[in-house]
């Protein structure tokens, strides 16, 4: 189990966490180890632009929603390199990125969902 699984069990449990991914896929929007804020998510209101913890094909990212298709309840996961990840369906869109190092990420909090 990777560091952004552990990530993603403790926002599906309903936690907002503060972490540091690594990496250069999400540049210039998130740099390598620079702290990003996730919290849990309402898929179902998921845009393209925003910045998702996600399981794609068995791996978890912090990538972009590049498409949504609402009537089959999935989003399309890329990084902002314009590599596609693939298509996920809504029960596995863990968080909403909504903070990079401090700074809020506009309309995010507008996303989230309430602790259980």
């Amino acid at each position: 189990m990777g560091a952004l699984d552990a990530v993603a069990a403790r926002v599906a449990g309903g936690a907002t966490v503060e972490f540091r991914p690594s990496g250069s896929s999400m540049v210039p929007l998130i740099r390598s180890r620079q702290p990003v804020r996730v919290a849990p998510v309402d898929p179902a209101r998921l845009e393209p632009g925003d910045i998702v913890l996600a399981r794609v094909a068995g791996t978890v990212y912090l990538h972009l929603v590049s498409a949504v298709d609402p009537a089959r309840r999935r989003v399309q996961i890329s990084n902002n390199r314009g590599r596609v990840n693939g298509w996920t369906g809504h029960d596995r869109v863990f968080g909403i990125c909504v903070a990079v190092d401090g700074t809020p990420r506009p309309g995010a909090t507008d996303k989230t969902t309430a602790p259980p």
